[in-house]
């Protein structure tokens, strides 16, 4: 293993690329573009500079000991020297700044209202959970935050990993609040992963930031979910605490430049969670 780059140094994209296609690849046949490669490594850097609490890996069939070779090589590149924590779910992985995801976890528990919109197929239209659906919510949150303080509290090296057991949760929710979404979907497990959003009024929010530090021009999606417009009135505190949290969390990092925060409204005649 090479030394690693300076903190907030130049990086290089063909390296970057080359990282996660040895890592991360499956096989042969299977080759990482090389613009999701560097979208891959900006989302990393997003969290390790501590604007969103985790991503979830979806480039592939990689594992957690993959995804951990791959930050040991951008961490030879100087791309992420903070601390992160590989999380494995059902299959699952995300990667987490642990930080910010604890600190994430326990306000949700302390939120009021709680911030899990029930979107059950059997619903005519979202609303805001009842009190014994959010509890049960609050209830794996606080299982998964006391898994996540245990594994802090025996983490060695640059990069930690645990595997949580996540029998009977709504990992759809549960990874909605580790991603930092003002917000989560919920919906009742006995009906299935169906939902009642089909053609209804979604305010979809897309933050993007430039990252020179990867390469000039590049863009990073660094969120994007939705709100069902009829309930942004009931949650606009909600939001803008999570706005306002987000601008100043990027006000003291050095990474990325030009934030972007936008939003539309749009109606699908499915949504896939």
């Amino acid at each position: 293993m090479g030394p690693e780059a300076p903190a907030g140094s130049a990086l290089s994209a063909p390296g970057l690329v080359a990282a996660a296609r040895e890592e991360l690849g499956t096989g042969r046949r299977w080759r990482l573009p090389a613009a999701r490669a560097l979208q891959l490594a900006g989302e990393v850097l997003a969290v390790a500079a501590g604007l969103k609490p985790a991503l979830l890996y979806d480039c592939g069939a990689a594992g957690p000991a993959e995804l951990r070779r791959y930050l040991a090589r951008l961490r030879e590149a100087g791309l992420a020297p903070r601390h992160l924590h590989v999380l494995g779910a059902e299959g699952s992985v995300l990667l987490l700044h642990p930080g910010l995801a604890r600190r994430r976890l326990a306000a949700v528990l302390c939120a009021h209202p709680a911030p899990f919109i029930d979107v059950s197929a059997g619903r005519r239209s979202p609303a805001l959970c009842g009190p014994a659906e959010a509890e049960a919510i609050r209830d794996h949150l606080a299982a998964l935050l006391a898994h996540l303080r245990a594994a802090e509290a025996t983490a060695t090296g640059p990069v930690s990993s645990s595997e949580v057991i996540s029998a009977g949760w709504n990992l759809c929710t549960i990874v909605g609040v580790l991603l930092g979404y003002p917000a989560a979907y919920a919906f009742s497990m006995e009906e299935g992963t169906e939902n009642c959003l089909a053609l209804t009024p979604l305010r979809v929010f897309t933050v993007q930031a430039s990252c020179p530090r990867i390469k000039n021009g590049l863009r990073v999606q660094i969120y994007s979910f939705s709100i069902p417009e009829s309930l942004c009135v009931e949650l606009k505190e909600v939001l803008d605490a999570w706005c306002d949290e987000l601008k100043e969390a990027f006000s003291v990092q050095n990474d990325f430049v030009d934030l972007c925060i936008l939003s539309e409204v749009v109606s699908l005649p499915a949504v896939a969670l």
